[in-house]
């Protein structure tokens, strides 16, 4: 039971697969060709939190995963505007990318654990996969080898959650060599999912 006015989430964040410490790409939200046309334009784009392209409402929480490329461009996860993981915070590797969000999120810094355990995701035992599922997820029984997933849960959902990408390892579809291509996906969060 909780009171009233404290809202409690556990938000899961998931990007797989990209091995620690290979590359950079520009920091989250800013891509170097929007940048020069919004300079030569003269013009001032609005900025929205994670560098998202639309402003959440009020009780949604703006995020951002991006999986990662090959062994080249490593994943990142944005919440409230706050970098949890990337290759320039050196707090990502292979397999599992998983930043938890746990409790009350209070002026917009909210808690989360990372751990260094490796588990690639063609190895997840079915209670691993059971966690996942209650969670929200809809793809977590079809990852395989070097598959691309990118997905937000939350504890108690009862039904799937919308925010789930997966492209799968396929020689013949494959953006980059033995890799499929990056998956990025950018939303607002409501505050209490049900």
């Amino acid at each position: 039971v909780h009171s009233a006015g404290v809202i409690r989430l556990v938000l899961l964040f998931v990007t797989l697969l990209v091995p620690r410490g290979h590359g950079q790409c520009p920091p989250m939200g800013q891509s170097h060709d929007l940048q020069l046309h919004s300079s030569l334009a003269g013009e001032r784009l609005p900025r929205h939190k994670c560098g998202n392209q639309k402003s959440c409402p009020q009780n949604y929480f703006a995020f951002k995963i991006i999986s990662g490329a090959a062994n080249v461009v490593g994943p990142s996860i944005c919440f409230e505007d706050l970098v949890l993981m990337s290759s320039v915070k050196n707090n990502i590797g292979r397999g599992l990318n998983i930043a938890l969000v746990n409790e009350t999120v209070k002026q917009g810094t909210p808690s989360w654990h990372h751990s260094d355990t490796f588990l690639p995701s063609f190895r997840m035992n079915d209670k691993v996969r059971a966690y996942f599922t209650e969670l929200g997820s809809s793809h977590v029984g079809e990852l395989g080898f070097r598959d691309n997933w990118v997905f937000l849960g939350a504890k108690g959902l009862m039904n799937k959650s919308p925010f789930e990408k997966h492209i799968k390892n396929d020689q013949e579809t494959n953006k980059y060599e033995g890799w499929p291509e990056l998956l990025e996906m950018e939303g607002c969060a409501p505050r209490k999912m049900d």
